[in-house]
C-alpha cells in the first residue's frame, strides 16, 4: 500500500502540528490579551506567560510583538499574494486586483474572520502598529509590482495604490459591525465607485 500524502492544510510531522499548534495560540492569545489591555500598553511577557512559552520559542515562530499582533493581516496578504501569483493577468489591472482579493476572501475561514476585526481594531488603537502595518502594506505594495510581471511605471502604481485605497474604504463600511459576507460585496462597491469619486465635483 502506497503511503498517504500529508494534505496541505496538516503538516507532515509531529513537530510541525506542534509549532502550527504554538503560533496559532500565541496568535489567537494576542488578539484577546492585546483587546483588553491595549496593544501599547501589554508588554510581550504577558503574553509569554499566558501561552506559557519562552522568550526563545517566540521569537522562533514571530519577529516582534507587532508581528503576532498582525497575524491574521499578514496571512490575508501572503495568500492574496499567491492568488496573484496563480491568476490569469488580463484586461483591466483593477479587475485583475479585486478578482485576486474576492478569491482570497474566499479561502479565508471562519476562524480568520473572527480574527481580523478585533486585529484592525488594535491597529486603529495603536500607533506604533498602525506604523508597523503600513509598513508592511508598503511592502507588499512593492512585492505585487514585482509578480505582475509587468514593467513598472506610475500607472501601475497608481492603480495599485487606488486599489488599496478601496479596500481601506471598504473596510471602514464593513466595520464595526463585520456581517458576514458581506465584506466581497462592500469592496465591489468601492472598486465601482473608483472612477465616478476620481470625477467628483464640489
Amino acid at each position: 500500500m502506497a503511503p498517504t500524502t500529508p494534505s496541505p492544510e496538516q503538516p507532515a510531522t509531529l513537530r510541525e502540528r506542534k509549532k502550527l499548534r504554538t503560533r496559532k495560540a500565541l496568535a489567537d492569545t494576542a488578539v484577546t490579551l492585546f483587546g483588553e489591555r491595549g496593544f501599547d500598553g501589554t508588554p510581550l511577557d504577558a503574553l509569554l506567560e499566558l501561552v506559557e512559552v519562552s522568550r526563545r520559542t517566540f521569537f522562533r515562530n514571530f519577529r516582534s510583538k507587532e508581528d503576532v499582533a498582525l497575524t491574521a493581516v499578514k496571512e490575508l496578504w501572503d495568500t492574496y499574494l499567491e492568488v496573484v501569483d496563480a491568476a490569469e493577468k488580463s484586461g483591466p489591472l483593477v479587475d485583475v486586483l479585486l478578482g485576486a482579493m474576492l478569491t482570497t476572501l474566499e479561502r479565508m475561514d471562519e476562524d480568520w474572520y473572527r480574527r481580523f476585526p478585533p486585529t484592525l481594531r488594535l491597529v486603529a488603537g495603536s500607533p506604533a502598529l498602525d506604523g508597523h502595518a503600513l509598513r508592511h502594506c508598503a511592502e507588499t505594495q512593492a512585492e505585487l509590482v514585482r509578480r505582475l510581471g509587468v514593467p513598472d511605471s506610475l500607472e501601475l502604481r497608481l492603480s495599485i495604490e487606488f486599489f488599496v485605497a478601496a479596500w481601506r474604504c471598504a473596510l471602514d463600511e464593513w466595520l464595526p459591525d463585520c456581517p458576514s459576507g458581506e465584506l466581497p460585496v462592500i469592496l465591489r462597491r468601492a472598486c465601482a465607485l473608483m472612477g465616478p469619486s476620481l470625477a467628483l465635483k464640489l
